[in-house]
C-alpha cells in the first residue's frame, strides 16, 4: 500500500504554525523576560534546605572611619514560593550590641514579620511594616533588605543585556508589589552564566537613586552560589557598609522552632 500523501490544507496549515512559531517566541513583553530572568535566578539557590554563616558586618563614615561587628546568620528555606524564608541574625561583638538580634519571617505581599531583641533593654520589638526602610542598627541596609529577596515581592521588566566586569548581564526592574517600601524601584545585573545577582541599585521614594548594592567573591557550594562580599553604598550620606561572609554550612538541622519569637533573648 502506498503512503497517503499530506493534503495540501494540512500542508499549508503546518508551515504557517513552523513559520510562526519563532516569531512568537520573539514576541515576549520585556515585563515577561523580566520575571523569567528573576525566576531562573530565584530557582538556581532553591532547595538548600537551611544555612549557618558567620559574618562581619564593617560600617565606614563618609572619611573612610571603620567599626566592626561579628554576627551570625541563621536561615531556614521554605520550599512554597508563595512564603519566605526565614532568618535569624544574632550579634556577637562589641560588647554595646552583644546579643542583640532580628527575626524576619519574609512574607510576599503581607507585611513582613520582623522582631529585634535590644539586650539593655530586654524586651522585643516588632518592626512595624512602615518602618522597615530604617537602617538596620546603623549600617547602609535597611531593615526591608533582608527580607525584600522573594520572587514574587516584585513585578519585572527586562532594560537591556551589558557587560558587568568580565561578564555578561541582563539588566532588570523590580518595583516593588508590598506595601510601606522605602523604594520605588530597584535595577539587578544579574549575569547570564550562573544567573547570580552581581548589582542592585535602590531608588527611594522621590525616584533618585540612594543606595548600591555590590556583590562579589562567589563561591560554589555543590549546587548552590553564595557572595562573600556584599557592600552598600549610600550615595546621600557617603557612608557604606559590607557585610563580609565566612565559610557557609549547609543542612544543619534548623527547624521551625529555631526561628519563633521566643528564641530572641536567648539567641547570644
Amino acid at each position: 500500500m502506498k503512503p497517503s500523501r499530506p493534503r495540501p490544507e494540512l500542508t499549508a496549515l503546518l508551515l504557517t504554525v513552523a513559520l510562526l512559531l519563532p516569531a512568537a517566541a520573539a514576541a515576549a513583553t520585556p515585563e515577561e523576560q523580566g520575571f523569567e530572568i528573576a525566576a531562573r535566578s530565584d530557582r538556581s539557590d532553591r532547595g538548600f534546605g537551611d544555612s549557618r554563616v558567620q559574618m562581619t558586618m564593617v560600617l565606614r563614615n563618609k572619611a573612610g572611619k571603620e567599626t566592626e561587628r561579628s554576627l551570625t546568620l541563621a536561615t531556614l528555606e521554605i520550599a512554597d514560593e508563595q512564603m519566605g524564608d526565614k532568618s535569624l541574625i544574632v550579634f556577637d561583638s562589641p560588647a554595646d550590641i552583644d546579643g542583640t538580634a532580628l527575626l524576619s519571617h519574609a512574607r510576599i505581599l503581607e507585611p513582613d514579620d520582623q522582631w529585634l531583641f535590644l539586650p539593655a533593654l530586654k524586651r522585643v520589638k516588632r518592626i512595624s511594616s512602615v518602618n522597615k526602610s530604617g537602617p538596620f542598627v546603623g549600617s547602609e541596609f535597611a531593615f526591608e533588605d533582608f527580607t525584600a529577596l522573594e520572587l514574587n515581592k516584585f513585578t519585572y521588566k527586562f532594560l537591556r543585556q551589558e557587560a558587568c566586569g568580565d561578564m555578561t548581564c541582563d539588566v532588570v526592574e523590580r518595583t516593588p508589589r508590598y506595601e510601606h517600601s522605602g523604594y520605588t524601584k530597584q535595577i539587578s545585573w544579574i549575569d547570564t552564566k550562573d544567573f547570580q545577582v552581581r548589582k542592585v541599585e535602590f531608588y527611594d521614594r522621590r525616584g533618585d537613586l540612594l543606595k548600591t548594592l555590590e556583590l562579589s567573591e562567589y563561591r560554589a557550594y555543590g549546587d548552590y552560589w553564595r557572595s562573600h562580599l556584599l557592600r552598600m553604598q549610600n550615595h546621600k550620606t557617603g557612608k557604606s557598609t559590607d557585610l563580609r561572609y565566612d565559610d557557609y554550612e549547609f543542612g544543619t538541622g534548623l527547624a521551625d522552632k529555631d526561628f519563633v519569637k521566643g528564641v530572641l533573648s536567648r539567641a547570644r
